[in-house]
């Protein structure tokens, strides 16, 4: 059994409609068609060949010419694309190289330090853990979000 090697550029060969046109161009060829009929049937007066719909036409058949022209191998309007997409790319990307996402962080282990307190001359005050009520904190909260109690911190030294 014979095989054949299939070149990597098959894929790129355009598909030719009518002569040497591919189908984008016939396409854009055909919309100064649809431009003139649109033209010709709704801008007044209705139905009658008129100098300024004769311009619309003029102007819309001159510029789907030029787009559907070929430049190396490539056509106009797809030249066009290709700068409009470079002009709309974004110009400034910012990156913040202290950005935590995705990256693993080496953190230190820090020991505990202990802390011995000092031997004061004054009275030690003696601290008790009193209990609160749940309830109670309810209370206090609606009693401070009512707005009919104005509290205030004081420090002393």
């Amino acid at each position: 059994m014979r095989t054949t090697i299939i070149p990597a550029q098959i894929t790129t060969v355009e598909d030719k409609v009518a002569g040497s046109l591919n189908m984008t161009q016939v396409l854009i060829l055909m919309t100064p068609i649809l431009w003139t009929a649109i033209v010709y049937i709704l801008l007044i007066p209705s139905m009658k060949l008129t100098s300024f719909k004769l311009v619309l036409i003029i102007i819309s058949t001159t510029i789907s010419g030029i787009l559907a022209l070929r430049i190396k191998d490539k056509i106009v309007a797809e030249w066009l694309g290709v700068l409009l997409k470079y002009r709309l790319r974004p110009k400034y990307w910012l990156y913040n190289k202290n950005d935590l996402t995705n990256r693993i962080v080496d953190v230190p282990d820090i020991p505990d330090i202990v802390l011995v307190p000092r031997k004061s001359s004054k009275k030690a005050i003696n601290k008790q853990k009193t209990e609160i009520n749940i309830a109670d904190l309810v209370r206090f909260e609606q009693l401070i979000d009512s707005g009919k109690v104005a509290v205030s911190y004081l420090i002393k030294k």
